[in-house]
Parts: C-alpha cells; sequence; structure tokens
C-alpha cells in the first residue's frame, strides 16, 4: 500500500465517496458561512445587494447586517511545495466590504489590509474555529483573501504556522469524505 506522500504525489488517486480524481492537494470549501440559512443556490456576484440577504461564490450578506467574505486559509504540507488549502467565509467590516467589493475586479485597494474579521465555518478536524478572529488580506487579481488566526495557539494556526504531515493530510480530507481508494 502506498504511503500517505506518495498518494498525494501520485498524478491522481481515485476518491471513493465522490468518485472523483484528485491530483496532488486541493482545497476543501464551504459553500457559506456557518450562519447562512438561507438557499444553497449561489447568484452572481455582479447581482451584489446589500440590503437583506444575498449569498454568491464570493460574497454573503445578512439581513443587511452581517457582511462576509469567501477566503482561503492555507497550511504548509511536509515535503510538498503545494499547501492544503481551506476555501472559508470570514466576517468584514460594513467599511472593509466595501473596499474589498469596490476593488475586487482590479485589486486596486487603497488599504491593503490586513483587515480584522471572524472566521466563520467550523473546521471540526481543528476544534472550536467558529468566530475565531482573525487577519483578513486581501490579494490582487480576483484571488480569494488569505486568513490567517489571530490567536496563534489555537491549533489551526499552529497548524498554519508549522506545517502538517502528508498522513493528516488525509486524515482531513477523509473527514471531508475525500478518501483514496
Amino acid at each position: 500500500m502506498a504511503t500517505a506522500q506518495e498518494q498525494l504525489q501520485s498524478q491522481s488517486w481515485h476518491c471513493v465517496t465522490c468518485g472523483m480524481a484528485h491530483s496532488g492537494m486541493f482545497d476543501l470549501t464551504a459553500r457559506f458561512p456557518y450562519v447562512w440559512d438561507g438557499p444553497d443556490d449561489c447568484e452572481p456576484n455582479g447581482a451584489l445587494r446589500t440590503d437583506g440577504n444575498f449569498l454568491s461564490e464570493d460574497f454573503c450578506v445578512i439581513g443587511g447586517e452581517h457582511f462576509f467574505v469567501r477566503s482561503r486559509f492555507i497550511i504548509p504540507v511536509h515535503g510538498f511545495e503545494e499547501p492544503i488549502g481551506f476555501g472559508v467565509w470570514s466576517t468584514l467590516s460594513r467599511r472593509n466590504f466595501d473596499v474589498y467589493v469596490g476593488a475586487f475586479d482590479d485589486g486596486d485597494y487603497a488599504d491593503w489590509g490586513p483587515w480584522t474579521g471572524y472566521f466563520s465555518n467550523q473546521l471540526d478536524v481543528f476544534g472550536d474555529t467558529l468566530n475565531q478572529p482573525c487577519w483578513v488580506q486581501p490579494r490582487p487579481d480576483r484571488c480569494r483573501p488569505l486568513l490567517a488566526l489571530d490567536d496563534e495557539a489555537h491549533p489551526l494556526a499552529a497548524a498554519q504556522k508549522h506545517g502538517i504531515t502528508a498522513d493528516r493530510v488525509l486524515e482531513i480530507c477523509a473527514s471531508y469524505g475525500h478518501v483514496p481508494a
């Protein structure tokens, strides 16, 4: 049987749960913030409304008062150039949300942050992550912002700082239903 390192370094591996072929590292994603209770269907980014409830691939507004952006939390993996990533959501203040949306297409941010936010998804494999204070770093070229937890002692922050093993990556993938055949 191949080691975790060998499985992740192979051209591709077949997932027994979703039936798809995965290769190397890939992002695990949360479709919406934990507190979203609307429909799962996303609207186009260009239809953004800030006066009610709205969900797109990149933006979420709840009740015209709570503003979220889809972000990326990355963790280095020992022995790999590519990290494992989590497509997760973070809150932003209305001011920073408006700045982010205003420069989303051209990436010309007047304020490059990092901005404060709250981690808006629960990643059970790292303990309690919901509502952890975080830093939101916008990036150019429509790349999703990068997140870092404010509490460096949190298991998720420690993983981001020190990296994880290939075995841990496969454990995490399995907990999200992606198991190599």
